[in-house]
């Protein structure tokens, strides 16, 4: 998640970082097991490519800030939202004509987004600030003031019933609890070196934390803000993942290039794949319907479509310059699209490369 922010993060030891489609590149296979749309976001390409999930097709990439981060996307999935971490921006995408619609100014350096279960607002981290900044999504406006977290917020989740975030602070090795209603802290948790990603269980009963320099995951018990474990994983663990069902989270790994399985019920790695010789994994998301993983592939400009039921990655789908993160529509009834094809990747040259 922060690969990207080396250069602002030395002391971390190098913190990481739908109209008529197109493919860019090589699309190997399609997922062909639900209708939804993929959105990722080209760090260093300064734009998001848009994936029709049953076809893999691609979308011509759409510009947006600067240095894009984080993907959210709104309820309906007909919008989706964009950390630019080097504009101070989030820009607002119409999904069904791929267009920028609008950019909202944020804190400085924002990174992590999530939206509330009913749709009405986002949470925002901002890495540069130490805060969070809350957006009226029926205005797309920012409202009160940002909540103040600990140092450097990267990650941030939303508990299913919607009273509670969580944000990970990487330079304060901790989780801060904000109470929804009142926007005001709650409580914190200590946990690994450099957290990153957040994930909550379905049932709201737990969060899950990578560590990036302790190279586990910190699991935090929601009823007592307690933490109850750390799972060993590969290295550098940056986003997670949890199964619909809630009984598996994946960890991407990006120093191991590999994503690792954790069974909620024992938190125990119950599995480990490679992700690609040099991927280096970043975002992933799994299909509403449990089947898909996709993983953001930040060394091999690419995204992996891995079966749930056996690991193995069934495809490759080539996106735009370093993709980072990803958000996944709900699966929708099949419908029929047309792809075109094009030989190359028509990515820009990257302007920082971390």
């Amino acid at each position: 998640m922060l690969k990207n922010f080396k250069a602002l993060s030395a002391c971390l030891i190098a913190l990481t970082a739908i109209g008529l489609f197109v493919t860019e590149g090589t699309s190997v296979g399609a997922s062909g097991t639900c209708q939804s749309t993929l959105v990722v976001a080209n760090y260093s390409g300064n734009n998001v490519s848009v994936i029709d999930t049953m076809s893999n097709a691609v979308s011509s990439p759409i510009s947006v800030g600067s240095s894009p981060n984080e993907v959210a996307l709104s309820l309906d999935g007909t919008t989706a939202y964009v950390t630019n971490s080097a504009s101070d921006t989030v820009s607002i995408i119409d999904i069904a004509t791929n267009t920028v619609t609008g950019n909202i100014g944020v804190g400085a350096v924002p990174l992590g987004i999530a939206i509330t279960p009913d749709g009405s607002t986002a949470y925002v981290t901002n890495y540069g600030t130490n805060n969070v900044s809350i957006i009226d999504l029926a205005t797309n406006t920012v409202v009160s003031s940002p909540v103040v977290v600990g140092a450097s917020p990267i990650g941030i989740a939303i508990t299913p019933d919607g009273s509670t975030a969580y944000v990970a602070n990487s330079s304060g090795n901790s989780v801060y609890v904000i109470d929804i209603t009142t926007n005001t802290l709650a409580n914190s948790v200590n946990v690994g070196t450099a957290p990153q990603g957040v994930a909550i269980t379905p049932s709201g009963d737990a969060v899950y934390v990578t560590n990036f320099n302790s190279g586990n995951v910190s699991v935090i018990d929601t009823a007592t803000n307690t933490l109850v474990t750390n799972v060993v994983v590969g290295i550098s663990p940056t986003h997670i993942a949890i199964t619909p069902d809630g009984t598996k989270a994946y960890v991407t790994n990006y120093s191991s290039s590999s994503v690792s399985v954790i069974d909620t019920a024992t938190d125990i790695v119950s599995a480990t794949f490679s992700a690609g010789a040099g991927s280096l994994p970043e975002g992933i998301a799994i299909t509403s319907d449990g089947s898909t993983a996709y993983v953001a592939a930040y060394g091999t400009n690419s995204v992996a479509v891995v079966d749930i039921a056996t690991n193995t990655i069934t495809s490759t789908i080539s996106v735009g310059t370093n993709p980072l993160g990803v958000g996944l529509t709900p699966c929708q009834a099949p419908t029929t699209t047309t792809s075109t094809t094009s030989p190359t990747d028509p990515e820009i040259t990257p302007a920082f490369t971390g």
